[in-house]
């Protein structure tokens, strides 16, 4: 809803809410007035024009301050009489601002009233969906990043279990060897590989050749035998 006042002998087209800047009115800053001349109030598709003012509408105002307008300059001469007139003005002002406009006992205070209410709590509602979805993205980047953390902590103790040998298929250095019997039937301790190497290594060709069941073979030729002759 909008309407077209007429004050200082000049027009305005004024909303609820509006500031303007119009020719000095009496009054002190705070105080209430009524635009009396009223020439035009739309509302929507609703327009009604006034002869010269309308009759069932009404504009209020509230008087914001006092205040001067800028710097005007007048020259005037005549020509070949040495005359020059010159002459400074700054116009007195009072800042309006508009708080209500009602036409046949419908208020546009009111109706800004509800349409502000209305935002401010759609906006609320935006706010608390907001500050939710910020919730919920923190737990779940809280979430990831423990999750994160302890797939972290499972790969390092996979890693050192297997870094570390394992003490079951190491051999055991110390064990003792095994007893072995012997063909006599008594338990003999048996020697380690590398022992019986070293025996059988020491051992002469004779004594494995007895074991193994043949003779050995001489290592110098039989000599043939030397047959004398008696002396005649």
């Amino acid at each position: 809803m909008y309407a077209v006042v007429e004050t200082g002998g000049k027009q305005y087209r004024v909303e609820v809410g509006m500031e303007l800047e119009v020719e000095l009115l009496d009054g002190n800053a705070g105080d209430s007035l009524n635009l009396d001349r009223v020439l035009l109030i739309a509302d929507g598709e609703t327009a009604v024009i006034g002869r010269p003012v309308v009759t069932n509408g009404s504009v209020s105002a509230e008087i914001i301050r006092r205040d001067r307008g800028e710097k005007t300059v007048s020259f005037k001469y005549r020509p070949k009489a040495r005359r020059r007139v010159k002459k400074g003005h700054r116009q007195e002002l009072t800042v309006l601002r508009i708080s209500d406009i009602v036409l046949g006992g419908k208020s546009a205070a009111a109706e800004q009233a509800e349409v502000d209410k209305a935002r401010q709590a759609e906006r609320a509602k935006l706010e608390e969906t907001a500050r939710k979805q910020a919730a919920a993205d923190a737990a779940l980047a809280a979430k990831l990043a423990s999750d994160k953390q302890t797939a972290k902590a499972d790969a390092k103790a996979k890693a050192d279990a297997k870094a570390k040998p394992d003490a079951k298929a190491k051999p055991d250095a110390k064990a003792k060897p095994e007893a072995r019997t012997s063909t006599r039937g008594r338990a003999v301790a048996a020697k380690p590989a590398t022992a019986a190497k070293a025996d059988t290594a020491t051992k002469s060709p004779k004594t494995t050749a007895a074991k193994a069941g043949t003779k050995p073979e001489s290592k110098l030729a039989a000599k043939p035998s030397r047959t004398t002759r008696k002396e005649s």
